[in-house]
């Protein structure tokens, strides 16, 4: 397909160019070249202004300007990730809505649903987090134990169960949760995705889980008679494995070349470290720089091969990509620490017990990437799904 850009995509290119150097100021600059878990308050703010600005929300299928968003063509998307990752933006706490909640809603959702939860997003007022994974079902989704009972008397649900690995939950006010509706039901049936207000601290808590970095980006969430009202069940009951499969697979296209533009920010980070530090002197070191280079290309052009097809309820795709970003992307950090040499081991010479050193961007991103292989589904069942789902081999014994 033809990804060239266009003098309108070069007029919105200073737009966005002109609007991130008005509004990038302040405690905004401060926080940019961060995590998107770090200073969750300023992020929060830098939401609503993004927000205010329209610039949330840019790719949804809806008549541009229905919730606050800008109209914007596929390549204007991509050239606002550009100067969004060319001045190292503060890192987004709103993704998960804009980009898996709002395409869902607009593929499955009713129209009450999207006019009551498309328009915050768009503000950057409401937050949301993800309840998919589970103890005993972290990649394996379809055998999920959360369950959520009607109750008659008010027509609300009452969900109880645990999910894990939930980015965010600290911070969103809502969350998407998939729950089995359904009694006795097994796997993907009777399964129902329902979205479920955060802010019940009698029936939901959140437990930060410490990883080796120091960061607590992931969480538990406890929900033990958690309510969610009837008209928030999205797709119709029964039919939550239909919707959460459209969700993730909708993890691709745009999104995906979203990401691809911050990855080819880090790796230009570790080469030109590598050419300061004399590091890429070693044809070794060299042409493992090259090589990363080339698979990124290699993913940037299968992110575009299946930008304009339907992504439909098959998993295929998305664990294409997975398999392919995960990896690579755990090979950088490794690569990252490489070119950094015994420095890389060090924290700052300021560092003190009192007051413990924070990692620098590459020691956070080895640290971070070696969860890449692992979350989102795993690269085992990744394999899985395309062998099962797209090859028709045999399944897998289960036990």
């Amino acid at each position: 397909m033809d990804f060239s850009f266009g003098p309108e995509d070069e007029q919105f290119r200073a737009e966005a160019r002109t609007w991130l150097q008005e509004h990038l100021v302040g405690e905004f600059a401060a926080a940019a070249g961060r995590g998107r878990h770090e200073g969750s308050q300023v992020r929060r703010a830098w939401e609503c202004e993004l927000g205010t600005g329209g610039w949330i929300g840019l790719g949804w299928d809806a008549t541009p300007g229905d919730f606050g968003n800008r109209s914007a063509s596929v390549t204007q998307q991509v050239v606002w990730a550009e100067e969004y990752a060319r001045v190292e933006a503060p890192g987004r706490v709103g993704h998960i809505g804009e980009n898996l909640l709002a395409p869902t809603l607009l593929a499955y959702g009713d129209s009450a649903q999207r006019d009551r939860f498309l328009p915050a997003i768009a503000r950057g007022e409401e937050l949301w987090c993800q309840g998919y994974s589970e103890p005993d079902a972290g990649s394996d989704l379809a055998a999920l134990r959360t369950a959520a009972v009607r109750d008659l008397g008010d027509g609300t649900y009452r969900i109880t169960g645990q999910k894990i690995w939930t980015s965010l939950a600290r911070d969103a006010d809502w969350c998407f949760v998939l729950a089995r509706t359904e009694p006795g039901s097994q796997r993907h049936h009777g399964l129902s995705f329902l979205l479920v207000p955060m802010d019940q601290p009698d029936r939901i808590e959140v437990r930060p889980i410490r990883q080796m970095s120091g960061a607590a980006e992931f969480n538990e969430v406890f929900l033990d008679g958690a309510v969610a009202r009837a008209e928030h069940l999205v797709g119709g009951p029964g039919n939550g494995w239909q919707v959460a499969m459209g969700l993730l697979a909708r993890e691709r296209g745009v999104s995906t070349l979203v990401q691809q533009i911050g990855f080819a920010h880090e790796l230009g980070q570790v080469v030109r470290l590598a050419l300061c530090s004399g590091g890429a002197e070693d044809p070794v070191l060299r042409d493992r720089l090259v090589r990363q280079w080339a698979e990124l290309r290699t993913m940037r052009w299968n992110a575009l091969r299946t930008l304009g097809s339907d992504p439909g309820p098959d998993p295929g795709a998305p664990s294409v990509a997975k398999l392919l970003w995960g990896g690579w992307h755990q090979r950088l950090g490794e690569l990252a620490l490489e070119v950094r040499g015994a420095a890389g081991l060090l924290g700052p010479a300021d560092w003190s017990a009192d007051a413990p050193y924070e990692l620098d961007a590459l020691q956070r991103l080895f640290l971070f990437t070696r969860a890449d292989t692992i979350y989102g589904g795993s690269d085992e069942i990744q394999r899985n799904i395309i062998a099962e789902r797209v090859l028709g081999l045999p399944k897998e014994p289960r036990g």
